[in-house]
């Protein structure tokens, strides 16, 4: 039974949420319940801090004390509208400089 003191609420649809620690140091939302059909490995590591992984070729299998989750952005109702890499950036002008080479 997992502890409740994590639980969140998405901001959008209000579903229950976990915030997890990629292994690459990315944040992720994860649905709060466990799911048998989910992608996903979730584990509290030795500080008590909520990771997860994906399941891989390599790594198939849940390890140890890890539990199956399911990322929150497969099951959002309402998630946020996408943000455009180019929102805010101004158009640019001018001739592009070439490669620099030694003569």
């Amino acid at each position: 039974m997992l502890s409740e003191h994590d639980v969140q609420t998405c901001e959008s649809c209000g579903a229950r949420i976990r915030w997890t620690v990629t292994a690459a140091g990315k944040r992720l939302p994860v649905d709060a319940d466990p799911a048998a059909d989910g992608n996903t490995a979730a584990y509290y590591d030795g500080t008590g801090r909520l990771r997860s992984r994906g399941l891989t070729r390599e790594r198939p299998v849940l390890e140890h004390a890890e539990w199956l989750a399911r990322p929150h952005f497969a099951t959002c109702t309402r998630p946020p509208a996408r943000r455009s890499s180019r929102s805010g950036a101004r158009a640019r002008q001018g001739v592009r400089p070439g490669h620099w080479r030694p003569r």
